[in-house]
């Protein structure tokens, strides 16, 4: 499969608040915060036009019982990825037979959460970073995969790197 890759758009980010009202309205006071991450979080950055939401739950034992609301909301709920990481609950949205939204739902400060964070924030205050990550991502979608792990998977060493200098400069 190709992963295709989009030019960034200011849109990106009004889908996110959209998102985030709602996800706001639905789950109230359960969760300490709502942030927008991922590629379509850094402006600049070309992305496959999928908002990734992570929202941070002060208790974390209430994970599950949150599924029903956000599955109201037209996310399917994906629960095969948590033998590996049982500190997540994966969400995804599918309209019109694209997938349009992930929500990773995580403890707030969590080694997720930080990671992501991090990461976000030094590529949105590092511009030559950001090009980078964007130059091998677009290098990357040229290729055949799998499946978009498989792509995801491509671009774990350049994170990582980034994450270790990111968290020495913080």
């Amino acid at each position: 499969m190709k992963i295709v890759l989009y030019e960034y758009s200011e849109e990106w980010i009004s889908l996110f608040k959209k998102e985030k009202h709602l996800l706001q309205e639905a789950l109230g006071s359960k969760t300490s915060i709502i942030e927008h991450i991922g590629s379509t979080s850094v402006k600049g950055l070309a992305a496959k036009p999928i908002i990734d939401i992570m929202i941070g739950l002060f208790d974390f034992s209430e994970a599950d019982s949150l599924i029903v609301e956000i599955k109201a909301l037209g996310y399917e709920y994906i629960p095969e990825y948590e033998d590996v990481m049982p500190y997540r609950r994966f969400f995804k949205k599918i309209m019109d037979g694209k997938v349009t939204h992930h929500i990773h739902m995580v403890s707030e400060g969590s080694e997720f959460w930080r990671r992501h964070l991090l990461f976000r924030d030094y590529l949105r205050m590092n511009s030559d970073i950001a090009n980078q990550y964007a130059a091998l991502k677009k290098d990357l979608a040229k290729r055949e995969w799998n499946d978009t792990n498989e792509y995801a998977e491509a671009k774990s060493e350049f994170i990582r790197k980034i994450e270790k200098i990111a968290a020495l400069k913080c």
